[in-house]
């Protein structure tokens, strides 16, 4: 996956607060992650971020645009 700092990667399975949008802080073996609708981060080892990513909107997209 062609993955970049501040792309949106829209998931399969929506966070607890309802939102599906991640800003990618950080990439490496690992991903920084911020949800777009509370603001949390968390970090995600690079495989298991990979499988559930449904689909990657390029830096300044969100969902509701698109």
């Amino acid at each position: 996956m062609d993955i970049h700092v501040n792309d949106v990667l829209l998931m399969k399975k929506p966070h607890p607060c309802g939102s599906r949008e991640w800003l990618v802080l950080r990439i490496g073996m690992d991903f920084r992650l911020r949800c777009q609708g509370c603001g949390r981060e968390m970090m995600i080892p690079r495989s298991k971020a990979e499988k559930s990513v449904k689909k990657i909107l390029p830096a300044g997209q969100s969902a509701e645009k698109s």
